[in-house]
């Protein structure tokens, strides 16, 4: 009788930062800055097919990964939302209050999960992903240091929070300085997809900084109140 091999598990392919950007951003913006006219797609099927992209990215990443994640769903809504926005030609600045409100509830959760048992930056920072977390809480036992990691966490949350309300705030900002031209017109096409392209240096970059701030003090407090080096404690990949 043979002997059954245990197969290694193979791991979840990561994701393409190259295929990300051109879905979500490159390809949208390319639509609806100069496919948009009349005697290409149009105004409407503009915004149709260069939407299509993103969403698609977004539906195929939950078949692929097969559980739905909070920021990709969130994601998938906010272009749908715009997408009917513009298509129902509705005042743009309900597109800036779109902009503004997603990242806003999530700094608000974010602050509001601290009291419960599940604060969100265990998921943004501190989870078994990223740190061999079972480790750092014995070491955090061990030197007594518990009640100060738990400061710690606290500060981090305010930090992230403080991240999504960057975000909101240039969201708005963005598209309020942009989005100026009716709906329905290729001018006002032109604009979403100048919004699309400038999200990502204008509104992600600086969110991003801040969300590294708050990883970077986490390790720092870490390291401090455990007294071990960060190689010991991060997950190798």
């Amino acid at each position: 009788m043979t002997q059954a091999v245990n197969q290694p598990k193979s791991e979840p392919k990561r994701e393409s930062l190259l295929l990300n950007l051109l879905l979500n951003i490159v390809i949208p913006t390319v639509i609806l800055t100069k496919f948009s006219g009349p005697e290409a797609l149009g105004t409407q099927w503009g915004i149709v097919v260069a939407l299509a992209f993103p969403i698609i990215y977004g539906l195929n990443d939950f078949r692929r990964s097969g559980k739905v994640n909070l920021f990709s769903a969130l994601g998938v809504l906010s272009i749908f939302l715009t997408g009917g926005i513009s298509l129902l030609e509705l005042d743009p600045k309900y597109i800036a209050i779109k902009e503004a409100g997603i990242p806003a509830l999530f700094g608000l959760a974010t602050v509001i999960s601290l009291k419960t048992r599940f604060p969100l930056v265990k998921t943004f920072l501190y989870n078994d992903k990223i740190l061999q977390v079972d480790k750092v809480a014995e070491a955090l036992k061990r030197k007594g240091n518990e009640s100060a990691f738990d400061g710690a966490l606290v500060n981090a949350s305010y930090l992230i929070a403080m991240s999504f309300f960057l975000s909101s705030v240039l969201n708005y900002a963005l598209a309020k300085y942009l989005l100026v031209s009716p709906p329905g017109t290729e001018e006002f096409n032109a604009e979403l997809g100048k919004m699309t392209a400038l999200s990502f240096p204008v509104i992600a970059v600086p969110a991003t900084l801040v969300m590294m701030g708050a990883l970077f003090y986490l390790f720092s407090r870490i390291k401090h109140l455990t007294q071990l080096e960060l190689d010991d404690i991060l997950i190798q990949q």
